[in-house]
């Protein structure tokens, strides 16, 4: 017999995951409308479900929940983003800053691993693997600072910046750019320099901010 907590979990998960990917890939734009009734007709769940996987993705930063008004895609405005990347500049600046140089090579070797994968989704297309190793990379990069909790405030504000990130999503010239900056966060590593890969963390993260501020602004 099936275990029924797992059958919700794997529900949830199945919704979160799909919608998750709208919002990435742009197919749902920020500012859209979540409405309970257009998720049950899409998906063969009861509206338990469904206000299940509103609660996740709310709590992921990516949708914002409001009563009277329901769930709407986060749109972030030029000064809410320009607040969520100072944070992040912050956090990502003191966790380079911390990690141990010349880095052993067997963190070199894993975040090599996860570079070449990056560069062969960007080639094949495939923007959820793209997403997914780009995350990797720097919760793998970050992680080397030995801080649990910047870590993990790491991870919460690349989730706040989600909606700024997916606008880059299908702009190949810049996902090159982001992969050739990887490279250089790796041989960085390699060095004894914390204060230039601090730097190179923290330049890393303009492009995408640049981009979606300059959309919003019009």
């Amino acid at each position: 017999m099936a275990d029924l907590s797992t059958d919700i979990a794997l529900d949830d998960e199945r919704i979160v995951r799909a919608l998750e990917e709208d919002i990435i890939f742009g197919r749902l734009a920020p500012g859209a409308r979540l409405t309970e009734d257009s998720l049950l007709s899409r998906f063969p769940v009861t509206r338990h479900f469904v206000r299940q996987a509103l609660v996740q993705l709310e709590q992921m930063g990516i949708v914002v929940r409001e009563r009277n008004k329901g769930a709407t895609v986060r749109s972030l405005d030029p000064e809410e983003v320009q607040q969520i990347y100072a944070v992040r500049e912050l956090v990502q600046r003191q966790a380079a800053l911390l990690i141990p140089l010349p880095a052993p090579q067997a963190l070199v070797d894993q975040l090599l691993a996860i570079h070449k994968e990056h560069g062969e989704h960007i080639e094949s297309g495939y923007l959820r693997g793209v997403h997914e190793t780009n995350d990797r990379f720097h919760l793998t990069l970050f992680g080397a600072c030995g801080n649990k909790y910047l870590v993990q405030t790491i991870e919460l504000y690349m989730r706040y910046s989600l909606p700024v990130r997916a606008n880059s999503m299908a702009d190949r010239a810049a996902l090159d750019i982001s992969h050739s900056q990887h490279r250089l966060m790796i041989e960085m590593l390699q060095g004894r320099d914390n204060w230039v890969l601090a730097q190179l963390c923290v330049d890393h993260l303009q492009p995408s901010k640049r981009r979606y501020i300059d959309l919003v602004g019009h």
